[in-house]
């Protein structure tokens, strides 16, 4: 079958994928590759094995039919809620505070890079975050 379409739209702003994981996470969480599933929250402040953040109404969902206990959906590109902490500035690189959310890091290695703050923060919260390429 063939779909022929000019444009389309969507009113959430992310692409995720689904993942088995450890617990329930709220959505702004930062999780990494580890732990009994295939994601946990992120525990290891500048972790190398982010994989992301947990998002809630992405645009669009891959592995939606992931069967497990538990699982989440991560964002892999576009914009989503992120725990932060600490002082950051829009543009800042957010690697993970090794608490379930982000901090702002000058000089980030790879594969520590969860995306870049979309806004100015001082302490703990949310704030957006645009995740992919960088």
């Amino acid at each position: 079958a063939t779909l022929t379409g000019t444009a389309t739209s969507a009113q959430y702003a992310d692409l995720a994928e689904m993942y088995s994981a450890d617990a329930e996470y709220a959505p702004g969480t930062v999780v990494h590759f580890g732990g009994d599933q295939e994601v946990s929250e992120c525990d290891t402040d500048g972790c190398k094995s982010v994989a992301g953040v947990v998002t809630s109404n992405p645009a669009y969902l891959m592995n939606n039919g992931l069967e497990a206990e538990h699982k989440c959906a991560v964002a892999l590109v576009g914009r989503v809620p992120c725990k932060v902490q600490g002082s950051v500035k829009k543009g800042d690189m957010m690697v993970s505070a090794g608490n379930g959310a982000a901090r702002s890091e000058d000089d980030p290695k790879m594969g520590q890079v969860i995306g870049k703050a979309l806004e100015d923060h001082e302490g703990e919260g949310t704030i957006e975050v645009v995740v992919g390429r960088m």
